[in-house]
């Protein structure tokens, strides 16, 4: 056994990591009991990984509580998606959000979920669950639902035949439905659904490509069931799209 720890054969680091992973955006904050719970760590074992990581900045430590630490943040700025796509995507964002009015998100495929690494928000846009950084099922999203449509076969079976969420009871979790819904997306080149991730919201999502056409990205905007203008905003999302693959062309190595 690796310490004093209840996970044999873990390292240093993976308690660490199991300590990080602890927090979400239900639960920011944590105290050391929970956080020990929720690691399946003893309570010295978590207070002096904890202690560590708030040295180093990675934890913030006040009230009795955990919070994740800045230096995280600092951290996750350097990946090549928060430095490059976000900062190639964003004046085309602008841009789609001046002639929409509408939330615009920028996702790119994480695992077996959406990645959200950008949005734009206005006083007039709906709510809506997103957050950057955050992530949400591919099936129930707009730009999940392209991410998905355009991987290889064999990823959307393995996708398909698992246990799918139902945020809403407007979500499609019907694997034959899911199947025709992935071939209309292909097909017409975006996708579009309605109250599947929030009750009230449509989202319409178009494909971000390099020049082989491999998809790395989807683009698309959230709003009220009955501002769903497919006519009017998929243009829209495919100029901000081609714009962004532009701008991402003229650095081919970061995606290398």
């Amino acid at each position: 056994m690796a310490g004093n720890t209840s996970q044999p054969g873990s390292s240093v680091l993976a308690r660490a990591l199991s300590i990080l992973d602890c927090f979400s955006e239900e639960t920011p904050s944590l105290g050391l009991q929970q956080i020990a719970a929720r690691a399946a760590l003893p309570t010295s074992t978590a207070h002096r990984l904890a202690t560590e990581l708030v040295s180093h900045g990675l934890l913030s430590y006040a009230d009795q509580q955990y919070w994740i630490g800045t230096r995280l943040w600092e951290i996750g700025e350097l990946s090549s998606v928060s430095l490059h796509l976000r900062e190639s995507a964003l004046p085309y964002m602008l841009e789609l959000y001046e002639a929409a009015a509408e939330n615009v998100h920028l996702a790119v495929l994480s695992g077996n979920e959406a990645l959200y690494v950008a949005r734009l928000i206005g006083h007039r846009s709906v709510p809506t669950v997103s957050r950057m950084g955050g992530r949400l099922p591919l099936h129930t999203t707009g730009v999940g639902k392209v991410l998905l449509a355009f991987q290889q076969d064999s990823f959307v079976e393995e996708y398909l035949g698992a246990v799918l969420a139902r945020p809403t009871a407007y979500s499609v979790v019907s694997a034959p439905k899911l199947r025709d819904e992935i071939e209309q997306t292909r097909e017409r080149g975006f996708a579009l659904t309605s109250q599947e991730m929030t009750l009230g919201n449509v989202s319409i999502a178009v494909p971000i490509s390099d020049p082989s056409s491999t998809t790395y990205a989807s683009i698309s905007l959230v709003l009220h069931t009955a501002r769903g203008d497919v006519r009017r905003f998929v243009p829209l999302l495919r100029r901000a799209a081609a714009g962004i693959s532009a701008a991402m062309e003229e650095h081919p190595t970061q995606w290398e």
